[in-house]
């Protein structure tokens, strides 16, 4: 069996979408794959590609993060894997004080977002920021750990806060399987303007469903649609009611989370994410993988996915009013969204596309393993 390679993230459904692939061509390589995880209704994906599931709960609200951290030191020593790969702020956070507590494991950590911990306006956030600082820059500098970012301002915030360049990557988001998301012929009728992301108010739903009032005002012909979970978790969750209140009015259609996405998407002429502040937005590089144009905003992680006036079109933050002149715009010039949508896929294709995360990903992997060999063989340490 080869080195042991045990991923820690707080949900289930969150390794499906965005880490199966990764660890499926682990265990393709000969690594021995373990996730552990709060298992809900995606455990039976994992087991079939392989990888062995540890049934795992780590809070991510509140919680004591001295029994949380405990707890994942248990399973680092119970386990004792060659590489954790953290996946999230929090399995971050407290996964790498466990990992150096326990001694001699690589890590990777993999970081979607950061920025709302060093740019937030609230008084105990600025308050915290300091030692929040001290904090990232002591678990990320570890000598075998490697941090993975998703957009230059996360690695310049990293930087700031005292964590070296040398112990960070930038791999732009989880890919996007190109076989499987791919463009179809435009449908006709109604334009389709479609939002996936979970149902958050920084993710810009508000100003979605604004734009779309807006635009229902002004005459306008269009569907809004909203695709994805109430995530009752996250103090940012819009409520249920709000959502079903919206459901039916101004064009807008509440769908939910839905299981397929590539049919989903294909049923859309336009992808919107107004969001605030993102990682790398997996629904926006699977809409540009079906070939859409995009409408999302001029904030990092976003910008990322487009050039504005190339693939799409970039709007500033909290601005329904400008979210829906971008938006009228490609409602009425099909020809421009079918140019912006081809270039759109082939930015997935050159840029995206999740073969080129993944190889990016397993040499971080071979770099550590090799690092942390001569390591140990220096210091007369090996296990």
């Amino acid at each position: 069996m080869g080195s042991k390679l045990l991923f820690v993230v707080t949900e289930d459904w969150y390794f499906v979408s965005h880490r199966l692939a990764l660890g499926a061509a682990a265990v393709h390589l000969g690594y021995e794959v373990v996730v552990a995880t709060r298992v809900r209704n995606h455990g039976e994906a994992i087991l079939n590609a392989g990888i062995r599931l540890i049934p795992f709960e780590l809070s991510r609200r509140s919680g004591n993060p001295f029994k949380e951290i405990l707890n994942l030191l248990r399973l680092y020593r119970s386990e004792s894997p060659q590489i954790i790969h953290h996946v999230a702020l929090k399995p971050v956070i407290y996964g790498s004080i466990a990992a150096w507590l326990a001694g001699s494991s690589a890590m990777v950590n993999a970081i979607s977002g950061l920025g709302w911990m060093f740019t937030s306006r609230k008084r105990i956030v600025r308050m915290l920021q300091p030692l929040i600082r001290w904090i990232m820059a002591k678990v990320l500098n570890q000598e075998a750990s490697i941090t993975i970012i998703q957009n230059t301002q996360d690695r310049e915030l990293l930087c700031h806060a005292g964590v070296d360049a040398k112990h960070i990557r930038l791999i732009p988001g989880a890919g996007v399987d190109i076989n499987v998301y791919h463009p179809v012929p435009e449908q006709p009728g109604i334009p389709c303007v479609m939002l996936v992301g979970r149902m958050l108010w920084d993710k810009g739903v508000g100003e979605f469903v604004e734009a779309a009032r807006m635009l229902f005002d002004q005459g306008v012909r269009a569907r809004f649609v909203l695709v994805g979970d109430i995530d009752s978790a996250n103090p940012a969750a819009i409520p249920e009611s709000v959502l079903l209140d919206w459901h039916g009015r101004w064009g807008v259609d509440y769908w939910g989370r839905r299981e397929d996405m590539p049919k989903v998407w294909q049923s859309a002429h336009i992808a919107c994410l107004p969001s605030y502040r993102e990682g790398m937005p997996k629904s926006l590089l699977e809409a540009a993988a079906c070939g859409l144009p995009i409408v999302t905003t001029d904030a990092p992680g976003c910008r990322e996915v487009i050039a504005d006036g190339q693939e799409g079109l970039l709007v500033q933050p909290n601005d329904a009013r400008s979210l829906a002149r971008a938006i009228k715009c490609l409602i009425e010039k099909p020809e421009l969204r079918r140019t912006m949508g081809a270039k759109a896929r082939k930015r997935a294709e050159t840029v995206f596309c999740q073969e080129r995360v993944i190889a990016a990903t397993l040499k971080i992997y071979e770099e550590l393993l090799a690092s942390k060999f001569v390591h140990e063989e220096n210091t007369g340490h090996r296990r």
